[in-house]
C-alpha cells in the first residue's frame, strides 16, 4: 500500500506534502511560516522557502542529514518508506 505522502515527492511538492503528512493545508503553511519557509500571507514562499520547495523529498532528507552531521550529502543514502537518509 502506498502512503499518502509518497505522491508528492517531486520538486516543488513541499507544500502538499507536508499537508499530507499533517492532515491538513491549514496547518501545513503554519509550520512552515513557523520554520521561515513561508510569508505570513500564506501563499508567498521566502528566499530559503523557494529553495526547499525547488528540492525533492528525497533531497530534502540528504540535506537534513548532511546539515545535522556536518558530512557531505553524497555520502547518504535516501530511503521514501520512511523520508530519512543514512550513510551509505
Amino acid at each position: 500500500m502506498q502512503q499518502s505522502t509518497q505522491s508528492f515527492m517531486g520538486a516543488g511538492q513541499m507544500l502538499e506534502r507536508l499537508a499530507a503528512q499533517v492532515g491538513s493545508k491549514e496547518e501545513a503553511i503554519r509550520i512552515l511560516q513557523q520554520r521561515g519557509h513561508m510569508a505570513p500571507d500564506g501563499k508567498t514562499w521566502t528566499a530559503a522557502g523557494a529553495k526547499r520547495n525547488a528540492m525533492t523529498a528525497a533531497e530534502r532528507a540528504k540535506d537534513r542529514e548532511a546539515t545535522r552531521t556536518g558530512l557531505p550529502v553524497a555520502l547518504f543514502h535516501y530511503n521514501p518508506k520512511t523520508n530519512r537518509a543514512t550513510r551509505r
